[in-house]
């Protein structure tokens, strides 16, 4: 029937019955049109082809018209392995599922809880009569401590026995102290002055502790609350001319000096306790020692060589610039520094921008969490790792209670369980959560 057919093409003068008339017919004619062009064409380049497959590749390319979209290429989404992503620094906890202390870290998060009442109130404090337009407060979410975008009013209704929100005669929405919060400030007030001889031993430590016996009046005022120190103590040192100077410099800063070395004042707290509690004291630190394992040491004769290499430790107060900077002294006198640092705090622990804002003066490195995640019988690193905080272990009890407390961390709590009460009863300075 081919053979016909094609001899029929090949020849005008013979006669074909029309395609229309049965489409069987059509389909065989338009199958043996292609089929036919196609050979003719791959008998033209075969002769070229370097191919020694070309007899397959020509098999392969009648089939090359057809789409092949419809075959399942791809794994599909439900079954594709999920891959984890990598925990960002600002929300992957320092310390690992075993070691979480969860006192230590609820101590954090009531830190962010009252975030806006700490800046705020500290704020408030500094304003005329205690007062501020409620425009302009709701521009100021960094001095306030309240989220971008977010209303402060929200904030505010949070604590209504602290703050208050009222009109004034010009028209215009204010924001302010209670009554029964402005009693709790002169409260505060009156323990600022009792404490105020503890506060200037504290400035004095933290001077001589430094290298050039000198710190930035900023550096102390940014971080005032850590040690409990008033918000007006730039004018209360000018009745300690023993004891400080205050140097104006080229550029504008002003900078606080020591004036006069006390060696009593010179005492770290770990000295005290070793002359408490020798062993406990020893135990504090681990300085391990590298050995071969060719001296088959069993665990006994180890401890005794680290502690061989620990002890003697490095007094904070000592000039640490003199020792060479990556030395087992100078990780030693680092450490120290840093214990000493976080026992002048009011309640034994600090942030991480704490404890940078004196790098220079403290002679610290970038490796300062590296070198306190060596030391967990002392320290102990909560938060994230973009934002942790350094506490004193021994300072605290196994229920996260601080043992010692100062009269300022006692009057903080008060305020803390105030700001989270909301009614007032009649005849009482008590309030009902």
């Amino acid at each position: 029937f081919f053979l016909s057919l094609s001899s029929s093409f090949l020849n005008p003068n013979s006669t074909i019955e029309k395609p229309e008339t049965n489409n069987t017919q059509m389909t065989i004619w338009r199958l043996f049109c292609t089929k036919s062009i196609s050979i003719s064409s791959n008998s033209k380049t075969s002769h070229f082809s370097l191919n020694p497959n070309s007899t397959f590749s020509q098999f392969t390319s009648h089939f090359r018209q057809f789409s092949t979209s419809f075959l399942v290429t791809k794994i599909p989404k439900k079954f594709r392995k999920k891959r984890k992503k990598k925990e960002s620094p600002r929300t992957k906890l320092v310390q690992t599922q075993p070691n979480i202390n969860p006192h230590f870290e609820n101590i954090l998060f009531r830190d962010t809880h009252f975030r806006f009442l700490t800046k705020t109130k500290e704020f408030l404090s500094k304003q005329p009569h205690h007062v501020l337009p409620l425009d302009d407060a709701g521009k100021l979410h960094q001095q306030l401590g309240f989220p971008r975008g977010r209303k402060v009013v929200r904030s505010l209704q949070r604590h209504p026995s602290i703050f208050e929100i009222y009109r004034h005669n010009d028209g215009k929405m204010w924001i302010g102290f209670t009554d029964f919060m402005e009693k709790l400030l002169d409260e505060e007030g009156k323990v600022m002055n009792e404490m105020e001889s503890d506060r200037v031993s504290v400035v004095r430590k933290l001077l001589m502790m430094s290298k050039d016996k000198r710190i930035a009046l900023s550096k102390i005022y940014h971080n005032r609350l850590l040690f409990g120190i008033p918000e007006d103590f730039r004018d209360r040192i000018r009745k300690y001319e023993d004891y400080f100077k205050v140097v104006v410099e080229e550029d504008g800063k002003r900078v606080i000096e020591l004036l006069k070395w006390d060696p009593t004042l010179a005492v770290s707290a770990l000295e005290k306790e070793y002359m408490v509690d020798e062993d406990k004291v020893k135990k504090a630190f681990k300085f391990p020692i590298k050995h071969g394992k060719a001296l088959d040491l069993d665990e006994g004769d180890e401890r005794k060589l680290n502690l061989l290499y620990t002890l003697p430790l490095v007094s904070p107060y000592s000039d640490g610039s003199k020792l060479d900077l990556w030395t087992v002294e100078a990780e030693k006198f680092r450490v120290g520094l840093i214990h000493e640092f976080l026992s002048l705090t009011l309640e034994k622990r600090a942030y991480i921008h704490n404890i940078v804002e004196f790098k220079e003066e403290f002679c610290l490195t970038k490796h300062t969490y590296q070198m306190l995640l060596k030391q967990p019988r002392t320290f102990y690193l909560a938060g994230t790792e973009m934002n942790w905080s350094v506490f004193l272990k021994d300072a605290y009890g196994e229920d996260g209670v601080l043992l010692n407390k100062d009269p300022q961390v006692l009057f903080n709590e008060k305020l803390y369980k105030y700001a989270d009460m909301k009614v007032l009863k009649p005849n009482s300075d008590v309030y009902e959560t």
